[in-house]
């Protein structure tokens, strides 16, 4: 096209149509009105139309070609991998593989059953299912509770769980009473009612005896990690010096005899305490092992459950517990006269006491308080103490 023409018609269709407000053909005409020219937009579309269909084509060759690979070479090669490890016999047969463990691998150190020697993770038994009765619970003592409250600005640097329960009405104090706390020694009350459950069941006698060696010897309280090897206990006397000394060598060889720690653990969940747990052989100074007020408020009513405990195996467990050599906590804020049966616990950071309290006038309650402290603080003590004595005179007044 001769330069004027373009001229003239960039001029004519591109230039004068859009001043006079009109739109532009799709096509133009030459002046001479004898060839058709198209549209300059029109040839964009066609140039970017054909950019679009070859990325496409593009596109699908990749695609196909990541799907033969995937056909033809990577599966043909983890199917047969596969089929050899079903089908062939291993080149190492003495290594095999657990899957359970690999699913479940938080099942090497947390379970609480073994069936056909697998490890599992029971829940708590509920209802009708569970072997210790529900603690019946009557109206909240909310002005005992504030008394016990109105001390705690006196110890700023605890933080307690207190639960009480009055045998007479049913009427309850709960402060953190579902908060979790390291258990300490106390863990040793499940471990011992374990005991007496798997006597009644026949699978132990109170009198086996069994060889300390160092297998079983263990730091921290209690006397046996000190005798001789090879010395000779009956099962009565490791269950007495557990509670009475809170010996740790003792809980250790009953647990080992009773089935371990999975067979404590299952006991629990067959009662039906839901927050109760043993994690470790004591001592625990970490404090993996715990449980809840309200849970040991429970494992304690049902002590004198003739439905669970009978009442041969109750006699030597009240026994154990009427003589804890520890005095120091619930007892010293107890009037002249008051008995007591508890299991006291302490970590250093965590100080606790468990048992239930019978006044001269014959008012029996129990009463959990644990507390969590800078390790070895005297505040923990301090705190148990008054807390122990304003229950009771609560308690003796009521």
């Amino acid at each position: 096209m001769p330069k004027s023409a373009r001229a003239y018609e960039d001029r004519y269709y591109y230039g004068d149509i859009q001043r006079n407000s009109y739109s532009a053909p799709r096509y133009g005409r030459y002046p001479d009105n004898t060839v058709e020219m198209p549209h300059r937009h029109s040839l964009k579309r066609k140039k970017r139309s054909k950019k679009a269909d070859k990325d496409v084509l593009l596109a699908r060759i990749l695609g196909l070609s990541f799907i033969g690979i995937l056909a033809f070479g990577i599966l043909p090669c983890a199917f047969k991998s596969i089929a050899n490890s079903i089908f062939t016999k291993s080149p190492y047969p003495g290594i095999k593989a657990d899957y359970n463990k690999i699913v479940f691998p938080t099942l090497n150190y947390l379970n609480n059953n073994v069936y056909m020697g697998k490890l599992s993770l029971n829940g708590a038994a509920t209802g009708k299912k569970a072997l210790m009765a529900e603690l019946p619970l009557g109206n909240k003592m909310s002005d005992l509770e504030i008394s016990i409250s109105n001390i705690l600005p006196m110890f700023p640097s605890i933080q307690p769980t207190v639960f009480v329960w009055d045998y007479d009405t049913a009427n309850y104090v709960d402060i953190n009473g579902d908060k979790l706390f390291s258990a300490a020694s106390i863990i040793k009350l499940p471990v011992l009612i374990q005991l007496f459950k798997s006597i009644e069941a026949k699978q132990v006698k109170l009198y086996d005896r069994m060889v300390l060696t160092d297998y079983y010897r263990a730091e921290g309280s209690g006397n046996l990690q000190f005798k001789a090897e090879n010395s000779m206990y009956s099962l009565d006397k490791l269950a007495q010096v557990m509670i009475t000394d809170s010996d740790n060598s003792a809980t250790n060889m009953i647990m080992s005899k009773i089935g371990s720690m999975t067979d404590v653990n299952q006991g629990v969940r067959d009662w039906g305490l839901k927050h109760t747990q043993v994690h470790t052989w004591l001592p625990d100074y970490n404090g993996t092992n715990y449980t809840t007020a309200r849970d040991l408020a429970r494992l304690l009513y049902n002590i004198e459950n003739p439905k669970f405990l009978s009442d041969s195996s109750r006699e030597r467990i009240l026994y154990y517990m009427s003589n804890v050599k520890n005095n120091r906590l619930i007892p010293a804020g107890l009037g002249e006269g008051a008995s007591i049966i508890h299991k006291t616990g302490d970590i250093g950071r965590m100080l606790g006491d468990a048992g239930v309290v019978t006044t001269p006038n014959g008012k029996k309650y129990i009463v959990i308080i644990m507390v969590n402290r800078p390790y070895n603080a005297p505040e923990g003590k301090d705190f148990i103490v008054k807390a122990s004595e304003i229950i009771y005179d609560y308690m003796v007044v009521k």
